[in-house]
């Protein structure tokens, strides 16, 4: 950093608008994400966020590390550092620029190309996934098929477009000269609802790319604004549904096992609630990033996004929100082994929940439930060992949501697997395998990574015991579902 009179004597940062042209259609966490595989292709790892994108743009980064350069003079050969826009390291890492250390507008972000992975911060790190990218071949096979064909009809109908970066242009294109208006921002708000509701009925896998294409449209109408009509009243409905709207579109990718798209887009919607000063949107957001942070093996990090979303949320009025964000930090402590911070969680978690709904409860939150609560209970009871007492509390979740809320059917599988999981784990073969028949009978409705991780777990467990009678229709149905879908 340097002192505000060497600041003061610098001209201020030029947009780099060559490499705006580059990032083409695509949103911010869309590009970041993008640059972050690129790394993966030549063995680099860079922390690459939306954030990060928007300081480029901006004119504030000059220069990227020598990691950034390798990276995007691979994605885009034949081109030098100036084709893209940067200006010449010598201009500012030599000795005119600076007598000592890096100068101005000098990529220092990341310096040494090491990941910083402390917490918190306004933008995400780069995480390892745990699984590798979805296979095209699958993906295309579930788009084909009647489930997902109703889904992404459905997505459609709001108003916004899914024909990709072309239909995004046109969008951006049509509102270059003219201001978003409120119907706009209502077929925003509808696409939040409906890709929350089909993530309901059929898990996220084959929505994730569809639902980006909404995303775009919504950060185009960003940057058009809105109309004077509207006022501010429907400028902070667009903000706030933008937000949500990346929130949405990052748990579906979380939930299809991509946690870099996943921060990225939290990130995004983290952003978007800081500038226009929207505290329920900064609680869902870091509410999100903490679950996130638990699934990709950072406990510690959980702990403090969801310290963060409950500092955000205590305001807001909604007991049963400071409940939800009590489990991410009980799941947190779970990883972390600290079964006395989990159980405090957890109890917290509890007394809340027990207040009852309030009509200041966010829209988001309608898949919260008893069941839910006893779900990720028993999250927080597997990560701890206590395999028992995790199936008691996965029983009760798949119970209840089968029979409260049936139309959530991506839950009540997801519930099913953690119980035959737990049940495995536990040494109750049988019981697993039957639980594991349940789920899979659901999966030709559902489609979740997630899942199909945890049911992929649960047959490994149950190899072991392949010659009991149950154990072994399930792993031939599993098996036999895996050689269709791979």
């Amino acid at each position: 950093m340097t002192s505000s009179s060497s600041a003061s004597s610098t001209p201020p940062p030029r947009p780099n608008l060559a490499f705006r042209e580059l990032r083409g259609q695509r949103s911010p966490g869309e590009f970041a994400a993008a640059v972050r595989r690129a790394a993966r292709e030549i063995g680099e790892r860079v922390s690459c966020d939306a954030r990060y994108v928007g300081r480029v743009e901006a004119g504030e980064i000059r220069c990227p590390n020598y990691a950034y350069e390798r990276v995007f003079l691979h994605m885009f050969p034949g081109r030098t550092l100036t084709d893209l826009g940067f200006a010449p390291r010598a201009a500012v890492r030599g000795r005119g620029a600076r007598g000592a250390g890096d100068a101005r507008g000098a990529d220092t972000t990341y310096p040494h190309d090491r990941v910083d992975t402390r917490y918190p911060r306004d933008h995400g790190t780069d995480s390892t996934t745990t699984g590798d990218e979805e296979s095209d071949v699958r993906r295309r096979a579930f788009m084909t098929s009647g489930t997902a064909t109703v889904a992404v009809a459905s997505l459609g109908a709001v108003g916004l477009p899914l024909g990709g970066v072309a239909e995004a242009a046109r969008v951006r294109e049509a509102h270059r000269l003219r201001a978003a208006d409120e119907n706009e921002v209502s077929a925003v708000e509808e696409a939040v609802r409906q890709i929350r509701l089909l993530d309901d009925r059929h898990g996220a896998d084959g929505l994730y790319k569809r639902a980006a294409a909404p995303l775009r449209t919504a950060y185009a109408l960003l940057d058009a604004g809105t109309s004077r009509q509207g006022g501010q009243a429907v400028a902070d409905r667009l903000y706030s549904g933008a937000g949500e709207l990346a929130i949405s579109v990052g748990w579906l990718a979380h939930d299809s096992g991509r946690f870099d798209d996943a921060r990225s887009h939290y990130g995004e919607a983290l952003a978007t609630a800081r500038m226009s000063g929207d505290p329920a949107l900064e609680a869902h957001a870091f509410c999100n990033t903490a679950f996130l942070a638990r699934d990709a093996g950072r406990p510690r990090e959980a702990v403090r996004a969801a310290q963060a979303a409950a500092r955000a949320a205590r305001h807001l009025g909604s007991p049963r929100l400071l409940s939800l964000i009590a489990l991410r930090e009980a799941g947190g402590w779970a990883g972390l082994g600290d079964r006395a911070g989990c159980r405090q969680a957890l109890t917290r978690a509890h007394a809340l929940f027990d207040i009852g709904p309030s009509e200041t409860d966010p829209e988001w939150m309608t898949f919260y439930g008893p069941a839910e609560l006893a779900g990720l209970e028993a999250q927080c009871w597997s990560a701890l060992g206590h395999w028992e007492r995790a199936s008691r509390h996965a029983q009760r979740a798949a119970g209840v949501a089968a029979t409260q809320t049936p139309e959530f059917t991506r839950n009540i599988a997801l519930y099913t697997a953690e119980l035959a999981d737990d049940l495995a784990r536990a040494g109750r073969p049988d019981e697993a395998a039957a639980a594991g028949l349940r789920v899979l009978a659901l999966l030709d409705e559902v489609q979740s990574s997630r899942i199909e991780s945890m049911l992929a777990t649960t047959a490994r467990l149950l190899l072991p015991h392949r010659r009991a009678a149950g154990v072994t229709d399930f792993l031939e149905q599993h098996a036999a579902r895996a050689r269709v879908t791979t």
